[in-house]
């Protein structure tokens, strides 16, 4: 599932390939992923444009053009590529960018989010008036108001993109691992030092997974071993505990992580 180091990566595919490159026409193979507009719009609006720097909030990925904005959700598949315009396209590439240089191809299999057509920055502004905090940007101070006094399960808070944008499954399982949190508890429980600790982690984590351009499965890392039903922990060798919470797949050490 694309969380926010993928849609950064997703964005530095678009920044190194397609900044200034002029729109030649949009391809769209399957209408299922358009949300708000059509082809024919979609077409219309952005052909003989050029893309300018884009930006990434959340999980959202914003593609402009000094008029209209490309808006890009990626749900729990999709993908951004840079491809030659000669490459064979893939059974999944749902929404095809054709510029100058290249092909800009969004590809999404379950097609669960998509793309969005904001016609100014004002449309862009009402497509995200629900959207949380970027994770990455949030200053301490109001990470620590978000969580004070809250009375949700602090996985439930996390991952909820109205309250903070970015973060998924994976990061927040690897986060509350790291600070020996459980995740079913009261986010509002947490103390000043286990806030400061989620806040520092959160950080740290999320910058290494940006350089890596995805969420690393790394040694040493929660998320380096959650694939493996039988895997130990990697802090503590003991056995990891698998259930839900707030309707998602959840993994943590009951022994680092007591409730």
């Amino acid at each position: 599932m694309p969380e926010l180091p993928d849609v950064e990566g997703f964005r530095r595919v678009l920044a190194e390939h397609a900044v200034d490159a002029r729109v030649r026409g949009v391809d769209v193979t399957d209408t299922g992923v358009l949300r708000g507009t059509t082809p024919a719009a979609l077409d219309r609006a952005l052909a003989g444009q050029r893309f300018t720097e884009p930006r990434r909030h959340g999980k959202w990925l914003l593609a402009g053009t000094g008029g209209p904005t490309v808006v890009m959700h990626f749900g729990m598949t999709g993908s951004l590529l840079w491809c030659a315009g000669d490459e064979p396209r893939h059974p999944h590439d749902r929404v095809i960018f054709r510029l100058d240089r290249g092909e800009l191809r969004f590809r999404d299999s379950r097609k669960l989010q998509g793309i969005r057509l904001a016609e100014n920055d004002d449309a862009v502004d009402r497509l995200l008036a629900d959207t949380g905090p970027d994770a990455l940007s949030i200053g301490r101070g109001e990470f620590d108001a978000l969580l004070t006094g809250a009375r949700r399960r602090i996985k439930a808070l996390l991952t909820d993109q109205s309250a903070l944008a970015g973060l998924g499954n994976l990061l927040a399982d690897e986060l509350l691992w790291r600070v020996g949190v459980h995740p079913a508890r009261p986010a509002g429980e947490l103390s000043e030092d286990e806030r400061a600790r989620l806040y520092d982690e959160m950080r740290r984590v999320l910058r290494a997974a940006v350089r890596a351009g995805r969420v690393p499965p790394r040694e040493g890392w929660l998320t380096g071993v959650r694939d493996e039903r039988d895997a130990p922990c990697p802090r503590c060798g003991g056995p990891l505990e698998r259930t839900r919470t707030a309707g998602r797949s959840t993994v943590w050490c009951p022994r680092c992580q007591p409730r």
